[in-house]
């Protein structure tokens, strides 16, 4: 037989009200906020679209574009993988930075720093949530474009099987270059504060940056440019690599597939890094 303690009772309810949330309460709270946002669900349901959508549109009118005489894993990968890189790595981004910048244009920001131990902890948890969703939602979107348009270009003889030299790492690449985007607009949304400005670097580092750069005057300004920018480093990590090609080369312009798992890594550091220090040192 048990007794009842009011004392012991009063405190456990203490506790549970001061307890600090945990990372995983900090994570739940970011899922909840993700799926509660039409325009976030909405956005990855974009990303499919687009990218299932476009590769379907090359496959069907393969024939109407005309053949290539020679198979070549590269070509087709890319029908595969690039309707999906080219807008999604766009929506992936500014799906990163609108759950931050919507939370501080609402004001809700300052309640979600309050409960929070320390304030990293909802960058880390932000950050994780983005990639997560975004990567899975790309993953399912790459695999479904390459199955649905497999039988488009086996009739031809220019399919690429999964386990054909790079294929699979393109496929991986690419759904993991769009999760990494989302977490470079996390970074920005925390340095800018503004979903609008935010929007606009992304749409710069990852489309409008890499066309602007191409046509600059050969320069080694301009081949700088072109291998360290965003879209560029990230349109290799879903691309079939040539063998024999060097690691990364500034004035030809060339970056392998590791150079571009490279890059858009230092990208991902640089922007969190930026919207850590931006995070602790400023006022919600």
């Amino acid at each position: 037989m048990t007794t009842f303690d009011p004392l012991t009772s009063t405190l456990q309810r203490g506790a549970a009200l001061t307890r600090r949330p945990s990372f995983g309460d900090a994570l739940r709270s970011e899922w909840i906020k993700l799926l509660s946002l039409p325009s976030a669900v909405l956005a990855l349901i974009g990303i499919f679209a687009v990218g299932l959508g476009g590769s379907l549109f090359l496959g069907a009118t393969l024939e109407s574009s005309g053949v290539p005489s020679v198979p070549s894993l590269e070509r087709t990968i890319g029908d595969v993988t690039i309707p999906m890189v080219v807008l999604g790595q766009i929506i992936a981004g500014i799906l990163g930075v609108m759950s931050v910048g919507a939370e501080y244009s609402s004001g809700s920001i300052q309640t979600t720093l309050m409960a929070a131990p320390t304030r990293l902890r909802v960058l880390w948890a932000k950050a994780s949530v983005q990639f997560i969703a975004v990567t899975a939602t790309a993953l399912v979107t790459v695999f479904g474009a390459w199955a649905a348009t497999y039988p488009f270009y086996v009739k031809h003889g220019l399919e690429a099987p999964l386990n054909g030299q790079g294929v699979l790492v393109a496929l991986l690449g690419a759904a993991a270059y769009l999760g990494m985007c989302a977490v470079v607009g996390v970074g920005i949304g925390m340095l800018v504060r503004s979903t609008t400005v935010g929007a606009i670097l992304i749409f710069a580092a990852t489309l409008l940056g890499p066309i602007l750069a191409s046509a600059l005057p050969y320069s080694l300004l301009s081949r700088v440019a072109r291998v360290t920018l965003l879209g560029n480093a990230g349109d290799t990590m879903a691309r079939v690599e040539t063998p024999g090609g060097p690691f990364l080369d500034i004035w030809n312009g060339h970056i392998s597939t590791a150079a571009g798992w490279l890059i858009v890594s230092i990208w991902v550091v640089l922007a969190l890094a930026a919207g850590a220090i931006a995070l602790q040192n400023r006022d919600a």
